[in-house]
């Protein structure tokens, strides 16, 4: 009798374990690499309609970024961490440019980044198509626009 309710407990333990880590995982920014350089390539895009962030989006004329479905954590992505207030700035030959992240790239890797249109013409010609070896990092903006750490609350004036 004591063995059979020893063994019940042992099989109710990866079961809490899993509940637990559930529970206490925290929140999905916390995975993403906020502040942590990248290497990568870039592409652009030029769609207009619904980005995956649920927000209308123009890539031929506004500056953003679409990021690898790999950093989508939720089933929904109009919900999605990655999307509330998550922007990338990315580095290439002397030259920065922030974009907020507002779409989706489902055939990027981990490292692809496929810019808008404006943002890609800000970092090399249209022609050149793809840019190898660029450095690129997740990072939290702050309500002016400016790029604060994680840990850092953000703060902002009222606008009257």
């Amino acid at each position: 009798m004591r063995v059979a309710k020893n063994l019940r407990i042992l099989a109710g333990a990866p079961l809490a374990a899993a509940a637990l880590i559930a529970l206490t995982a925290g929140t999905a920014n916390a995975a993403i690499p906020i502040n942590q350089p990248m290497t990568g390539k870039a592409t652009y895009y030029n769609d207009a309609g619904y980005g995956a962030c649920g927000t209308q989006i123009n890539a031929a004329t506004q500056m953003l970024v679409a990021v690898s479905h790999t950093w989508w954590t939720t089933a929904n992505p109009n919900n999605d961490p990655v999307c509330k207030g998550i922007s990338v700035k990315v580095t290439y030959n002397g030259k920065t440019v922030t974009v907020p992240v507002k779409d989706q790239c489902p055939s990027c890797d981990s490292t692809h980044i496929d810019l808008s249109q404006p943002a890609f013409a800000q970092l090399a010609p249209l022609g050149q198509g793809v840019i190898n070896g660029l450095t690129w990092q997740f990072v939290k903006a702050g309500f002016t626009g400016e790029t604060v750490p994680l840990s850092e609350p953000v703060t902002g004036s009222t606008i009257g």
